[in-house]
């Protein structure tokens, strides 16, 4: 029997006598696609993660800044409550010292017056004193004076009733003043006196008119002072102020 020609239609061809080789390009296709799924997939979700994360740290970011921004705002209250509270104690300090100076001034202001109290007490007592000598003193003298005027009494109505002599007061407690008229034979009118300092031992002649001799003055007064004669005393120095008118 003949072969075929190969050239003929009928004739098999060289690829139909080739071995059938399966390279398996669909399962290639379908895990390049499975493995192109799972890499979008991949890429989304770490896409997704990024963004994530990046919101997250912005979030973090911002409220870390607002945390800053909270905490230099609370500094700077407590720098401005500090300032306000050293200013206070700074004033408290002033004040305490201000009080402390004004309790030493009020403490020294109380020993002054206790001092100056007990000052005045010792001296309304020395005064006191004084005063009771003063009073003892004047009672004697008082006893002393009207002892004189009973026994001078009667001698001395007579020279003011007879003799022109009247006694009047100079606004002292121990001074008198004695006044003669009708001394003067040009002028009867004229007079003349004297005042007599009783308010010490020996009596004294302080101021005389007319001028007269001043050692008369003091014989009279010598006299006085022995025998407390006031009568005998009025004689003589009216007999001196008559001399002295002449």
């Amino acid at each position: 029997m003949m072969r075929p020609s190969l050239l003929t239609a009928d004739a098999p061809s060289m690829a139909d006598s080739l071995p059938n080789i399966n390279f398996g390009f669909d399962d290639l296709r379908d895990r390049m696609a499975r493995f192109t799924e799972k890499f979008d997939t991949f890429i989304a979700t770490g896409r997704r993660q990024v963004l994530e994360e990046r919101n997250r740290f912005r979030i973090n970011v911002a409220e870390l800044q607002e945390d800053q921004r909270l905490r230099k705002k609370e500094i700077e209250t407590l720098a401005q409550k500090s300032s306000s509270h050293a200013q206070a104690v700074e004033k408290e300090a002033a004040e305490t010292a201000e009080m402390h100076a004004a309790i030493a001034s009020i403490t020294q202001q109380r020993d002054a017056r206790a001092q100056h109290r007990d000052r005045i007490r010792s001296e309304i007592a020395s005064i006191r004193k004084q005063i009771a000598q003063r009073v003892t003193a004047q009672q004697e003298y008082t006893k002393e004076v009207d002892a004189h005027a009973q026994s001078n009494g009667p001698e001395l109505d007579f020279w003011q009733s007879y003799l022109g002599m009247r006694i009047d007061g100079v606004g002292m407690a121990d001074r008198l003043k004695f006044v003669f008229s009708c001394v003067d034979e040009r002028n009867w009118e004229r007079e003349a006196w004297f005042e007599l300092d009783m308010g010490r031992s020996d009596y004294q002649v302080v101021n005389v008119k007319p001028k007269v001799e001043p050692e008369g003055v003091e014989r009279c007064l010598q006299r006085l002072n022995e025998n407390r004669d006031l009568g005998q005393f009025l004689k003589a120095m009216r007999g001196l102020t008559v001399a002295a008118m002449k």
